[in-house]
């Protein structure tokens, strides 16, 4: 199974400082479901991980959080993608849960469904946090600059060296269908 892990707010669409809180503010990014179902067609299967602290929040509900993901797979399937899983944490920072991200939960939770290892498995991501979870979980992380991406390169570049930083998901997909 070729597996990837995209991270969802700031990669497949865009991202708020005031979070996402409805199907009307999940507006995808420019080429990003292309990429997905660039992905999907070269036969790699597709999981989402996601911070969705907003629920904690009481920004909006699960079920909200249910119509996003529902629009994005409406969006997809119109040009054939998919994603196969979505993982996602709705707790608060402060909530000391093992799902938020930098901790490795919610990637635990897509290797346990999908009953493989993680090693060396790409995972993009805009944000410091994606990368070290990645990391902590022996995948291949990989930077894309939109989103915190530039925020992210900005405030840690030092620990950044190695990392592969691609403009956007398009172009991070792009890279990895290459090395096939």
């Amino acid at each position: 199974m070729k597996l990837i892990i995209l991270d969802r707010d700031g990669v497949i669409n865009e991202d708020s400082d005031d979070y996402i809180k409805s199907p009307e503010e999940f507006v995808p990014l420019p080429g990003s479901l292309a990429a997905i179902v660039r992905l999907k067609r070269a036969g790699w299967t597709v999981a989402v991980a996601t911070n969705q602290s907003g629920i904690g929040r009481g920004y909006y509900d699960e079920a909200t959080l249910a119509a996003m993901h529902e629009k994005l797979a409406k969006l997809l399937a119109e040009h054939g993608g998919a994603v196969d899983y979505i993982a996602w944490c709705p707790h608060t920072p402060d909530d000391g849960c093992h799902c938020r991200k930098p901790r490795t939960g919610l990637y635990e939770r897509i290797a346990a469904h999908f009953g493989v290892s993680l090693e060396g498995v790409p995972v993009i991501g805009d944000s410091y946090r994606d990368l070290q979870a990645a990391l902590a979980v022996g995948a291949r992380p990989i930077l894309v600059r939109t989103g915190k991406g530039e925020r992210t390169l900005a405030a840690h570049a030092a620990d950044l060296e190695g990392i592969p930083v691609h403009a956007d998901l398009a172009a991070a997909v792009t890279a990895l269908l290459n090395e096939e």
